[in-house]
């Protein structure tokens, strides 16, 4: 079988629809109705993706996916956000709290298996990448997703955990906001450059003594101090 993917969502018609074609496209499929149920599925077998719809009858959709970024030993699995809600400020909120993508209804299966294809990928090409950096009191491990900073863990989102990547593998480079958007939440999606900088402000805060190494390159972007 393929990766294995978690579906939540609270409509029967549409978690069958969505069930049957991801299966059928070679995945391995788990369903959950509930919020409660979603994150009890989660903690006991860890999916490869996890497609959440924002409307639970229980935890809203964002609450679920804020508690699985909130957990190191969670917080890399990506999540595709499936609503009805196609408003700018509910994209926003959906991605500061960690989605990977998001799907409006009412949706294309095709796009939906298409951003599942390419969010898996990703995913498969950070894994391949995984190494191991340290500049000043910060350490990185990639293959264990784990920071330290005065060999103090510190508990990153996977989107915190992203950005921290790609400026440290540029450490002394400036990195504009939009390529930092392409390389942690894709080409394909659509956020502002504000979403940068909300996740920026939120690392540095957790970052500590080392915040101070991500500086701010006014009017273009980020630069990892060398």
């Amino acid at each position: 079988m393929g990766d294995r993917i978690l579906i939540v969502d609270d409509e029967p018609d549409l978690l069958e629809l969505v069930r049957v074609n991801l299966d059928q496209a070679g995945y391995a499929i788990e369903t959950a109705t509930s919020g409660r149920d979603a994150l009890a599925a989660v903690r006991r077998s860890p999916p490869d993706l996890i497609v959440l719809d924002l409307m639970l009858p229980d935890l809203s959709g964002t609450e679920v996916c804020r508690r699985i970024r909130s957990d190191p030993t969670l917080a890399t699995i990506p999540v595709i956000m499936l609503t009805a809600k196609a408003a700018e400020v509910d994209r926003v909120v959906g991605f500061e709290v960690g989605a990977d993508d998001y799907v409006t209804k009412p949706f294309s299966i095709r796009e939906l298996s298409l951003r599942v294809a390419a969010v898996l990928r990703r995913r498969q090409s950070r894994a391949e990448s995984s190494e191991l950096y340290s500049c000043g009191p910060i350490r990185l491990d990639t293959t264990r997703h784990r920071c330290f900073v005065d060999e103090v863990e510190v508990a990153l989102t996977a989107k915190e955990f992203g950005l921290l990547c790609e400026l440290m593998q540029r450490a002394g480079r400036v990195v504009t906001r939009d390529d930092l958007l392409e390389y942690v939440w894709g080409r394909d999606v659509t956020v502002s450059s504000r979403t940068v900088d909300t996740h920026l402000k939120r690392l540095r805060e957790k970052l500590g003594s080392g915040g101070s190494m991500i500086e701010t390159v006014r009017g273009v972007g980020y630069r990892f101090a060398e």
